[in-house]
C-alpha cells in the first residue's frame, strides 16, 4: 500500500471517534461510490421514466443520483454534487437531484462529479458519472397543407406537416363519410423527415375524414382533418359532349339509311340542228326561218332537204 493510502486510513480512523464516518470497513466503499442516473420528465400532472436516454425539448426535467447503499454505509456521510448538464451549464449543489430543461434538441453528454467530504483535512474523494442523452422535439401539432376540398375519381396529393423530432411513426387511413372502421385497421408508416405526402383517389362524394396518429420515442399526438369532396364537373361535360357526338352519328346514319331510293334511267342527251333560212321578199323586209329537229342517238339526218 502507498504512502498515500495508509495516510487516508489513517485519518479515516480519527473520524471513526468523531461519528463522521461509522465503520472500518466502509473506508473501502468510500473509494468506488456505486449509483445509477435516473432522468423524469414532467408534464403537467404526469411524470414520466426516461430511462432510455432519450429527453424531450422544453420540458421540465428532473435528474436523480441514486445511489447503491443497500448496508446503509453512507447514511451519514455528507456529498456534494458537480452537474455538467453537457449545454454550457454546470449546476453545484449538496442534493443529489437537479432540475432544468433542454432548449433545443440535440445530443448531450450529461456529467455528474460526486465528492464526499469527511471534514476539512482529509482528502476529497469524488467519482465521475456520465450518460449520452438525446433530446427530441415532442410532436405538439399536426397540421394539413393545401386544400380542403377535393374532387371525385382524381389523384389528390396531400401534405401532412408535424411539428417534431424524427424518426417517426405515423398511423393513417381515409373513412368515407367519416365512418370509424371497425376493424381499426391503418397505414403504418416509418418517417424521417417532417412533412408526410400522401397520394389518395376519392371514390365517392361527400364529406371524408382523414384520421392520423403520429408518435416518436418521447410522444405521441392524435388528430382527425375534414375533408369536402366534390364531384368532378369536368368528367361530367366530357360525357354529355361523347353523348352529344354519338347521337348525331347515329341520326345521321338513321336517315342515310331511311331514305327512299329512285330509279335511276339513263339519259341521253339529244342533240338539236337549227337551219337558218333567209328569204328576201322586198328590199325593206326580210325573213328568217328557223328549223329545229331532233335527232336521237345514232340517227343521222341531211341538213338539206
Amino acid at each position: 500500500m502507498d504512502r498515500g493510502k495508509i495516510i487516508w486510513i489513517s485519518m479515516l480512523l480519527l473520524q471513526v471517534d468523531q461519528g463522521v464516518a461509522t465503520t472500518v470497513g466502509s473506508l473501502i466503499d468510500l473509494e468506488n461510490i456505486a449509483g445509477k442516473l435516473v432522468f423524469y420528465q414532467m408534464e403537467g400532472n404526469i411524470t414520466y421514466v426516461r430511462n432510455t436516454g432519450e429527453l424531450a425539448s422544453d420540458v421540465l426535467t428532473e435528474t436523480t443520483f441514486e445511489l447503491n447503499d443497500p448496508q446503509k454505509t453512507f447514511t451519514d456521510t455528507k456529498f456534494t454534487y458537480i452537474w455538467d448538464l453537457g449545454n454550457g451549464e454546470v449546476i453545484h449543489g449538496t442534493e443529489p437531484v437537479v432540475r432544468f430543461h433542454y432548449s433545443a434538441s440535440g445530443n448531450y453528454t450529461l456529467s455528474l462529479k460526486v465528492g464526499v467530504i469527511v471534514n476539512e483535512s482529509a482528502p476529497f474523494l469524488k467519482d465521475v458519472y456520465s450518460r449520452d442523452v438525446k433530446v427530441l422535439d415532442a410532436i405538439k401539432n399536426i397540421e394539413l397543407k393545401g386544400p380542403s376540398d377535393y374532387e371525385m375519381s382524381q389523384d389528390s396529393s396531400l401534405a401532412v406537416h408535424v411539428d417534431g423530432s424524427p424518426p417517426m411513426w405515423v398511423c393513417w387511413h381515409f373513412l368515407p363519410k367519416c365512418v370509424a372502421d371497425p376493424k381499426g385497421s391503418c397505414t403504418l408508416t416509418m418517417l424521417y423527415e417532417n412533412t408526410l405526402r400522401l397520394n389518395h383517389t376519392f371514390t365517392s362524394a361527400g364529406v371524408h375524414c382523414l384520421d392520423i396518429s403520429i408518435q416518436n420515442d418521447i410522444s405521441k399526438l392524435q388528430t382527425s382533418f375534414s375533408l369536402s369532396v366534390k364531384r368532378n364537373n369536368n368528367h361530367i361535360v366530357f360525357i354529355l359532349s361523347c353523348a352529344a357526338v354519338l347521337v348525331a352519328t347515329f341520326s345521321f346514319i338513321t336517315v342515310v339509311a331511311c331514305r327512299p331510293r329512285h330509279q335511276q334511267r339513263p339519259s341521253i342527251a339529244a342533240s338539236g340542228n337549227a337551219l337558218f333560212l333567209k328569204t328576201n321578199e322586198s328590199e325593206e323586209q326580210s325573213l328568217i326561218h328557223l328549223n329545229f329537229s331532233n335527232i336521237e342517238k345514232d340517227e343521222k339526218k341531211p341538213l338539206l332537204q
